[in-house]
Formats: C-alpha cells, structure tokens, sequence
C-alpha cells in the first residue's frame, strides 16, 4: 500500500512541479502581450488566449499536488491541534466521504461537455485563436481523476497511520495547518 501511495503523490508532485512553471509562463506571456498592445500597437488573440489556457492547466492540474502537501486552505476548529491519529481520522472520512464523491460528481457531468468538445474538436471562436479548446476542457476531467488518484494516497496514509505506521504517523504531526 505505501508503494502505491508513494507512486500517486510522486505523480502529482511531477506533474505539479512540471504545472508551477505555467506560473512563470503567465507572467511573461501576460508582459508581452501588453508591451506589444500598448508599445508597438499591436495585438495577438493567440497570445491572450494562451494565458487562459495556461492559467486553466495550472490550477486544475497541480491541484492534487497542492492536495498532497496540504496547501489547500484548510477551514476547521480543532485539525491543527489534534492528536495525529485524530487527524487520520478527519482525513480518511473527509476523502471517503467529501473528495471522492465530490470528484466522482465532477467526472461524471464533465463527461459529456468534454466529450462533445472532442467530438466537434472544439476550438477558439477566433480564426487566429488557439484551436484546442477541446485541450483546455480535457482539464476537468484530469483535475477529478489526479484528485482522486492523491485522496487515494490520503486514504491509505490514514489507514497506516492508524495502523500504527510510525511514518504516517509522523507526516500527520508534521501538518501544521
């Protein structure tokens, strides 16, 4: 089981360390563009669109990432202090109960929106635009299926940690927030 749960959080952390440098991408697309619009007075559609694009992979791809190091925002009142084994808990039912349906619900009315745009190989509405948008769509369902894949990790670290894995139990103190 920690081999599998080493193997998805080492995939969610390739592909959302490989992601964070759309960030940077972003950056100077975004400064490019505005330097040719307002400098050089000229504009490109191809050049805007790819920064949605780009800003659409990197937040639906490295989000299980962002999962696997507890980056996301965490609302509670009593996770931070709990006992490592308390927050096991928390964790398993939180993935069983909330992530993993919730992610099930995403791929299942993604499904035919995504289907249809490949179907027609959807693409931007402007001739010099990007024709990929069928890509960009493709997102969402790459967003429920690497979520799952790293609540799957979450599951089985929970179910090690109360276990009495050291390891697990461990990575649990280690969570601060």
């Amino acid at each position: 089981m920690r081999a599998l749960m080493n193997l998805i959080t080492s995939v969610n952390g390739g592909i959302g360390k490989t992601c964070a440098w759309l960030s940077l991408g972003i950056v100077l697309v975004q400064f490019t563009v505005v330097v040719m619009r307002y400098v050089f007075g000229i504009g490109s559609i191809w050049m805007q669109e790819s920064i949605t694009y780009m800003h659409g992979f990197l937040f639906m791809l490295a989000a299980a990432y962002t999962l696997s190091v507890d980056g996301h925002v965490r609302v509670d009142i009593f996770y931070r202090d709990a006992r490592p084994r308390i927050k096991a808990v928390i964790d398993l039912i939180g993935s069983v109960f909330f992530l993993l349906p919730m992610c099930a619900v995403i791929a299942y009315w993604s499904w035919g929106y995504v289907a249809s745009s490949w179907a027609i190989w959807e693409g931007s509405q402007e001739a010099s635009g990007i024709q990929g948008r069928y890509l960009l769509k493709s997102a969402i369902i790459a967003f429920a299926v690497l979520v799952s894949l790293q609540g799957v990790a979450i599951i089985i670290r929970s179910v090690l940690a109360l276990g009495g894995d050291k390891k697990a139990l461990d990575s649990f103190r280690q969570i601060q927030e």
